[in-house]
Order: structure tokens, then sequence, then C-alpha cells
């Protein structure tokens, strides 16, 4: 059992813990900070939003209305100037400019003998003067760096922009509540980060361990030590994690045990894999029937093809189980392969009779596919017996013995395999493909 891990590890997997909390405290604090800031900007701006958006109420209908009644534009600019500086001595605004569609200033209460407009200023002339339809009669950008508030006001006679009045305010204690606010906010950003960084490590040690642990057990696993386990009991899916893991190398271990028993032609499980699910059966007292296949006048075929014809006839037989395993078997159904050309199967009494029907049939079309056209038409093949004597042997078929624990019990493995070769004695004794059932009691 494995029960520490390397501190290198450990540390490294530590501080991205801690860090990935300080990230999403910091993110969180910021939200937090933010909404605060604009609680206290928004009640110290109010009065100043006000006050800007009256100043432009009486901007826009006075200076609408001097345009309206004026005969032409020396008039009307003369007009605006006036009701400018008019409005500027009742206060009503502070900085204020006129600016015509040819993006002339026509008017200005700044006390510069000539402004001129900021980046951000030319900009928003730039759009204004640009646009054909209007959704809102006026439009605010708030500088933060000079603190002030600019209100652009469109001047619209008959649907059409005549002239543009920028009107700046200042924005009174706006600096003052950012101050009052920063510390504060700025004290508790250090407290949570503090909070954080003490319960990231507390937090990183507990998960650190088992995690460390499973990546160890991992690479001693990728080396072969499929026998290895943890042993995680933190409570939780961690330990879950774990459990899950032992389960996996068992099911890796169970995986490299069929695939070095497998039969290396067909990749079927072999004789040990055969023993193990006939036995597991018995323990759970399941019904189940064993068939045993065996390829007839198969020497004689193997003799006149060669090994590789041999070899496609046992292939073309494990291909076709599976298929009638696939169409009228289960997915709980068993197929190995003993060796040569022996095959088991396991299914489901009542299950077995659909199965080999099916699985006969197609044997008996596709089989004489490895004949030679000469050999098909005779129905038969010449070739030497076992004993060396030049005999005639018919196209192969198939036989399929079966042994059932559904009429008696059956304790074991080794009672199966002698009760079969007698079932198979029977089924070779008949003629073409057959599949004989032991029936018996006892």
């Amino acid at each position: 059992m494995l029960k520490k891990s390397p501190r290198r590890k450990k540390a490294s997997l530590s501080k991205r813990i801690i860090s990935l909390m300080i990230l999403v405290s910091t993110l969180m604090i910021a939200a937090f900070t933010f909404i605060q800031l604009m609680n206290q900007i928004h009640s110290i701006t109010k009065v100043n939003d006000t006050k800007g958006s009256l100043s432009a109420v009486i901007i826009k209908t006075r200076m609408e209305n001097l345009i309206e009644q004026s005969k032409n534009s020396a008039e009307t600019n003369e007009r605006l100037k006036e009701a400018l500086f008019s409005l500027y001595g009742d206060k009503i605004i502070e900085e204020a400019w006129i600016i015509d569609k040819g993006k002339r200033m026509v008017a200005t209460t700044s006390l510069a003998s000539h402004y001129t407009f900021n980046l951000s200023e030319r900009y928003m002339i730039e759009t204004l003067f640009g646009k054909t339809v209007f959704d809102r009669w006026l439009y605010t950008f708030r500088d933060q760096e000079s603190n002030r508030l600019d209100v652009y006001i469109p001047l619209i006679i008959e649907g059409k922009l005549r002239f543009l009045v920028k009107s700046s305010f200042s924005l009174e204690n706006v600096q003052e509540a950012l101050n009052q606010v920063y510390l504060p906010v700025g004290l508790m950003i250090l407290v949570v980060i503090l909070i954080n960084t003490i319960l990231g490590f507390a937090l990183s040690r507990s998960l650190i361990a088992p995690i460390a642990l499973l990546n160890e057990a991992t690479k001693e696993i990728a080396k072969g030590k499929l026998e290895l386990r943890v042993n995680i009991l933190t409570g939780d899916e961690i330990q879950e994690l774990g459990e899950t893991f032992n389960e996996m190398t068992s099911a890796l271990n169970k995986m490299k045990e069929k695939a070095e028993n497998a039969n290396p032609l067909t990749k079927l499980p072999g004789n040990i894999s055969i023993r193990e699910e006939v036995e597991k059966r018995i323990m759970e007292g399941r019904k189940f029937t064993v068939v045993h296949s065996d390829l007839d006048n198969f020497k004689a075929f193997n003799d006149k093809y060669g090994l590789s014809s041999g070899d496609r006839a046992i292939q073309l037989t494990a291909d076709l189980l599976k298929e009638a395993i696939a169409k009228h078997g289960s997915p709980d159904d068993f197929l190995g392969h003993e060796g040569g050309d022996d095959f088991v199967l396991i299914s489901t009494p009542e299950q077995v009779d659909a199965l080999t029907d099916y699985f006969l049939k197609r044997f008996d079309e596709e089989i004489p596919k490895l004949f030679n056209e000469e050999d098909k038409q005779r129905g038969y093949i010449i070739a030497k017996s076992r004993q060396g004597v030049i005999c005639k042997f018919p196209i192969m078929s198939i036989s399929l013995a079966g042994v059932s624990n559904q009429q008696r019990d059956l304790r074991s493995y080794t009672e199966i395999t002698n009760i079969m070769p007698e079932v198979k004695e029977k089924a070779k004794s008949l003629s073409g493909s057959v599949f004989v059932l032991d029936k018996r009691k006892n």
C-alpha cells in the first residue's frame, strides 16, 4: 500500500490552490467594490445629473425657439450668442460652446481666446453631426480626469441638426467619495486574501495527499503492477475516486489475464476464461447451456487447402458464432475458443435453440465459399484419412453438442467436460451440421 506522496508535487499543487482562491476572492471583492463605488458616486452625482438635465432642457427649448424665430443665419448666430451669455449670467450653465453644422464655433463662454477641443470631444462632435436619426435629446460624457460632466445637446429644426451645444459641469465631491471607499475596501481585500491564503493552504494539504497518492499509484500501474491498490479514507468524492481506481485496476488485471489466455487467431477467451465463466454461473445459481462446436472433416480440408485456409475456416466459424449471438443471444452470452476448431458457447436454455439454428444455417451458407468450384460441384474433396488412405470427404459441416443444467444439477466445470464427449460423439454420428442437446436428468 502506498501511504505517502512526494513533497514536490504537494507544494506545487498547494500554490495553485492558494492562487486560485486568491484570484476568485479578488474578483469577488472587485465586483463588490465596484457596486459600492457606484452607490457612493450615484448619491453624490445625483444633484449634478439633475442640474445638467435641467440646464439641458432650458438650453434646448430656448435656443430651438430662437432658431425658428430668426430670419437668417447671421441673426440666428447673434441670438444664440446672446442666449448663451444670458444663461451663463443666470448661472444655469458653467461653460458652454455652440457649434454649427459646418463644425465651426458660433459662441462660447470659455475664457480662453481660442479653445481647442480634445480627442474625446472631437469624437463626440463628429459622431453627432454624422447622425441622421437621434434616439435621445441629449448625450452625456463624464471626464473623470478633469472631474467634469459634458452634455451634448443637438438643436434640431424640422428634423435636421442645425447646431450642437456642448455644456460642461463640474462634478463636485466625486473624488472625495472615491477616497472614502478606497481605504476600507483596500483593508478588506488584504484581510480576505490573508484568510483565503490560510484556508487554501489547509485545504490543499487535505487534497494533495490523496491526489498525489493516486498519481504515484497510476505510475506504478503503468509499469505493470496491476495488483496495486490505494487506501484513501477521506469520506468524500476523493475516497470514491480511490475506490473507483481500485475497481479499475482489478478490471485491468482481469483484462490482462484474459488477453494472455486469449486465442491468438480469433482473440477469443481461452480455456481458463471458459472454466471461470462456467464456474461463475454455477456459483450464482443461474440456468445455462454450454455448447461445444467441432468442425467435421476439418483435417481433410486443412491438408488439401493448407493451413491458411484452415485458419480462415476457424475465423469464419468464430465470426458466425458472434453474429448468431448478436442476432439471437443476449449481452451476457459468452464465446470462447479452446484451440484449433473447438469453440465453446454459453447461453441461456431459452435462447440456445434459436441461436444454434441461426448459426447452423449461416455456417452451411458460408463454408462452401472456402472450397474451389470443382469440389463444390462434386460435393466432396479427395484427401488422405488419418490412416493414410485416399478417401472422399464431404464439404465441411459442424457438430454442436450442448450440456445444460436446466434438467439436472451441474456442480463443476469438470462434470460438464465429462458429459460433453458423449454428446459430441452423438452429434458427429449424424450427417451434416447439427445441434444435439443432452436432455438427460441424471
